[in-house]
């Protein structure tokens, strides 16, 4: 018997050996000639089928599938489906050489009758080529977007076959299709019958139509002022309809041929659209039109992916800023200068390319009119889901203006509808918006919706409509609930009973809540297993529930014995079949977000004790596993449980904020402010109001960053008293100093620092006195007196070195080399120290602060030669359009005055490039397109350690790397310059003027 190795495979192996075997043993591939007839004839009887079962194949005239295109067909197609189940799809080449070998269209439509029967009931493109080839085909502006899919498919088949003729012009069902598409988010959210609204309907047409755009409930037109139209913001309670409303509106403006309007629906719950990022509105604006608007379609796609790259590169800018906001040393100087750069740079990208896009439609508008004096139609643009960036401060809310403007600059017929909060006052708006807020369906609307949801018998649906109210939500919950009661019109009676009577429109919001809970724990109880209606309700405490959880944290307070792994998922698997609970993962599920929220506002539901019980649970759950997410819920239990926000914020980790997002609305106003504080965004009254002192603080410390950043200072200053005095470690001392002097009031400004600094160091926050004396020193150097700033900016760094923090010196000493940037003997000292730091630290420290080390670098690279290739090595260059912009400028500079560089430095980019860059059509070929192309590939770093080495006598390659490696780092030639000392030939304005 051997005992050596065995050549023999695994038996797990075996079934794969023998079917690579068999599959030779059996191959019928084209051996040099042309394949049999009987593996033609299956080919053909295949070719007009999306997927087929080759057990099921069957030939024209056969009464029965034998089985033998498993045989003839294993090398011809793609297999898909399960083991139990094959389904197999012709390769393209096999199915493009059937289609066109088919003897015309009687061929094909036995083929296809042959097989239609074994297929499955619903639509699909076989259904269609069959219709056509039986001369019957449906009307294509009948379909939906699915229905489409298939005819485009069935009609690019059939057009290969011989001598068939009639077919819809494929790029015509193109456009269709995507238009279709475009529309689909609205149809669904008008999939039930849409019910009421006629008022709000009537408003927005007046406003889209009307001259002046006032909603009738405002001013009739005859009243309308000349003008610019401003904007409508459409808000009203959650569930009241706000999106269903104007995806009804807007759709009856794209179905109507005679009166309709170019459109453009934003949902900023679509994950590729962002709110924080407004380009992304304009390049799915862009987009959309597109598809509106045929002819003008490369257009519209071009500037769309010019706004894709613009996100891109602004996220880049972002990340810098966020960056230099973080360290004190950086942020009162770089990251301020930077932020309030940032945003300029961001709206003025922003307002530039929806004035492009607005260009291409009038002119896409003009090729359609009839005369040129037909006036344009109304663009419609529709913003859903905007709730979390209407806050006074924004940024966000502020280029949201700002584009709005500029569009409205280009194409005044402009009807700007906003789905969110009620009007926010931004300092950057120039018009007051215009608002419909949406109430309660009126009751026959009412009685309406709840005939849609299956109520059958007027008389309950009047009485239910009664009680319950005009919610839609609730006429929903209404339904379901009498529907699980039964058909008889004593238990519907039952039902109707239980619901309080509808009261003063003061208490109707109560009312509301009320009979949504009692509403809910009506279908709660008709679940049928016991152990899972006691279950059913205490976890809605939960965000998630799985087998896990229902074990160890649900069962015990619920009364109930779960012993086993296998009970517990017993008990979860009836549960996730409840129809208010979707999936989120595998074996994890969560309520609804509308179920939560509602159950968790009601009086007292969510303070039981059994919540209470199951919160605490949790709480011990969570805390004994590891990673963010778990962290995440142990800290949202402990603040759903109250306790104090400042034990809660020690168990805060890095990273877990993106599990946190939202789950303000489930808090008191309390917790709520110590999310919002870590989170960011605005707060609505209620929570600031009972936030504690150190949250608010850091909330109104973002706002008037915020402000800041976008030039408003007078609105900073009126954001920053509210609430006094402040706390001594406080983030808005260094602001109202940072405010003082935009307002111009310097002295102020500097007095405010010197008490600000007193009270830090009285109280030991570090932090906050590197903040303040970095602030200090700017301040004393706008003023004239450079030898304070220096002083100032000595004890910084002390003060860091002493903390140990090692970054924080680095920015600290980096502001004093560039105070001292014209001084030689003051400036060699402060660059070779910061060089002799910048070698010190570890490189994985480096890594963790990439902005700050390409700002070192570009700022000592002229005494430190080695500086510029170890922090390309260390952190790379920036990837945004200003890095790739400052680099390009600087190989034209160079090569313009040595021209024998430029073989060398087209060698460079070429290698960069690669090999096998296109040459022809888009290809890049001037230097901005080989630069981007090198960031794509990722080879821009290495491209710029080899530009490092040539030869270059003049340094501007040299200066071009530093200007790109400190791009957009807060002003790095204006931040603590002398007001003397011009740019250097790297600088801002060398860049500009080569430009």
């Amino acid at each position: 018997m051997s005992t050596g190795p065995s050549d023999r495979p695994a038996p797990s192996g075996l079934r794969e050996v023998f079917a690579a075997r068999l599959r030779e043993a059996l191959r019928t591939g084209d051996r040099g000639h042309d394949p049999s007839y009987t593996r033609r004839a299956y080919r053909e009887a295949a070719c007009l089928l999306a997927r087929f079962d080759p057990r099921l194949l069957r030939l024209p005239g056969e009464r029965r599938a034998t089985g033998r295109a498993l045989l003839e067909l294993v090398d011809d197609c793609t297999t898909l489906g399960r083991p139990d189940r094959p389904e197999w799809t012709l390769k393209a080449d096999v199915r493009e050489r059937a289609l066109r070998g088919l003897a015309g269209p009687e061929a094909a439509r036995r083929v296809l009758a042959s097989n239609i029967g074994g297929l499955p009931a619903e639509p699909g493109p076989e259904r269609f080529a069959l219709a056509h080839l039986f001369g019957n085909p449906p009307a294509t502006d009948r379909l939906t977007a699915d229905e489409l899919a298939d005819a485009l498919q069935a009609v690019l088949w059939l057009a290969q076959v011989p001598r068939v003729s009639g077919l819809p012009d494929p790029t015509a069902l193109q456009h269709a299709l995507e238009r279709a598409r475009l529309l689909e988010p609205l149809e669904r959210l008008v999939r039930q019958p849409f019910q009421g609204r006629g008022r709000e309907l009537r408003e927005l047409r007046r406003f889209v139509e009307g001259p002046g755009g006032e909603p009738a409930s405002v001013r009739s037109p005859a009243e309308a002022p000349p003008g610019p139209v401003p904007p409508l913001v459409v808000h009203g309670p959650g569930g009241m309809g706000k999106s269903t409303l104007l995806a009804a509106f807007v759709l009856g403006g794209a179905r109507d041929r005679a009166d309709g309007f170019p459109f453009v629906y934003i949902d900023f719950e679509r994950p590729t659209l962002s709110l924080q990022e407004p380009v992304t509105l304009i390049a799915e604006a862009a987009r959309q039109l597109g598809i509106q608007y045929p002819a003008r379609r490369a257009e519209l796609d071009a500037l769309a992916e010019e706004g894709q790259e613009a996100a891109r590169s602004q996220r880049e800018g972002q990340d810098r800023v966020t960056q230099l906001q973080e360290l004190a040393t950086t942020r009162a100087v770089l990251g301020r200068s930077s932020s309030q750069e940032y945003q300029l740079r961001a709206t003025g990208q922003e307002s530039g390319l929806i004035r492009r896009v607005a260009d291409v439609l009038v002119r896409a508008v003009a090729d359609g009119k009839s005369s040129p004096g037909q006036p344009d139609p109304p663009l419609v643009v529709v913003i859903d889901s905007f709730e979390a960036a209407q806050y006074r401060g924004s940024p966000a809310l502020g280029r949201t203006w700002a584009i709005y403007q500029s569009l409205r600059s280009v194409y005044p017929r402009l009807r700007f509808i906003v789905s969110g909060r009620a009007p926010v006052d931004h300092p950057a708006k120039t018009l007051t918006p215009l608002d419909i807020e949406l109430g309660e369906l009126d009751r026959e609307a009412a009685v309406g919706v709840l005939v849609s949801c299956g109520i059958q018998d007027p008389l309950v649906a009047r009485e239910l409509a009664d009680r319950v109210g005009g919610h839609p939500l609730s006429l929903k919950l209404a339904a379901r609930a009498a529907t699980l009661a039964g058909p008889t019109a004593g238990r519907a009676g039952e039902l109707i009973r239980s619901l309080p009577e509808r009261r003063r429109e003061v208490l109707r919001r109560v009312d509301q809540m009320l009979v949504q809970g009692i509403l809910y724990d009506r279908i709660l109880s008709h679940i049928a297993d016991p152990d899972v209606r006691r279950l059913a309700h205490p976890a809605l405490a939960l965000r998630v529930v799985t087998p896990e959880l229902v074990r160890d944290v649900l069962a015990e307070p619920c009364g109930l014995r779960v012993p086993t792994p296998e009970r517990a998922r017993a008990l979860f698997g009836e549960l996730s079949r409840l129809d208010m609970v979707e999936p989120v993962g595998p074996d994890a599920v969560r309520y609804r977000r509308d179920v939560r929220a509602i159950m968790l506002r009601l009086p007292g539901g969510d303070r039981t004790a059994v919540m209470r019980a199951i919160e605490r649970r949790a709480v011990d759950h969570y805390a004994a596993r590891d990673g963010l997410e778990a962290r995440a819920e142990e800290i949202y239990h402990r603040l759903r449980l109250e306790e104090d926000p400042r034990s809660v914020e020690e168990r805060w980790l890095p990273g877990v904020e993106r599990f946190l997002a939202g789950a303000q609305q489930d808090m008191t106003p309390r917790a709520a402010g110590l999310l919002t504080a870590r989170l960011g965004g605005g707060a609505p009254d209620r929570v600031t109001a009972g936030a504690d002192q150190e949250d608010w603080e850091r909330i109104a410390a973002r706002e008037v960053e915020d402000l800041l950043a976008q030039g408003f200072a007078e609105a900073a200053y009126e954001r920053i008293g509210r609430r006094r005095p402040w706390t001594p470690c406080s983030p808005l001392h260094a602001l109202f100093a940072e405010t003082l002097n935009r307002l111009g009031r310097r002295p102020e400004a500097r007095q405010a620092v010197a008490d600000a600094l007193g009270t830090a160091e009285r109280a030991g926050c570090g932090e906050r006195q590197l903040e303040l004396l970095l602030l200090s020193a700017r301040l004393a150097q706008e003023a004239g007196d450079r030898r304070g700033a220096d002083r100032v900016l000595r004890a910084a760094e002390e003060l860091a070195a002493g903390l140990g923090a090692d970054l924080e010196a680095m920015g600290a000493l980096l502001a004093r080399a560039r105070l001292t940037a014209d001084g030689a003997a003051a400036g060699q000292e402060a660059d070779r120290q910061l060089a002799e730091r910048l070698q010190e630290v570890p490189d994985a420290v480096l890594a963790e602060r990439p902005v700050l080390v390409r700002a070192v670098a570009s700022q000592i690279y002229e005494r430190a030669p080695g500086a510029l290739d170890h922090a390309l090595e260390v952190v790379g260059l920036p990837h945004d359009d200003e890095t790739l912009d400052e680099l390009g400028a600087a190989m034209r500079r160079a090569t313009g005055r040595q021209p024998a560089l430029l073989g060398r430095v087209m060698e460079i980019l070429n290698d960069a490039a690669g090999p096998t860059r296109p040459q022809a059509g888009g290809a890049p070929t001037g230097i901005a397109g080989i630069l981007r192309l090198a960031r794509d590939r990722g080879t821009l770093d290495a491209l710029a350690r080899r530009l490092l080495a040539v030869p270059d006598r003049s340094g501007e390659i040299a200066a071009g790397v530093a200007a790109a490696m400190g791009a957009g780092s807060g002003g790095g030639a204006t931040a603590f310059r002398p007001a003397d000392r011009a740019p250097g030939p790297g600088g801002a304005g060398a860049e500009r003027a080569a430009r």
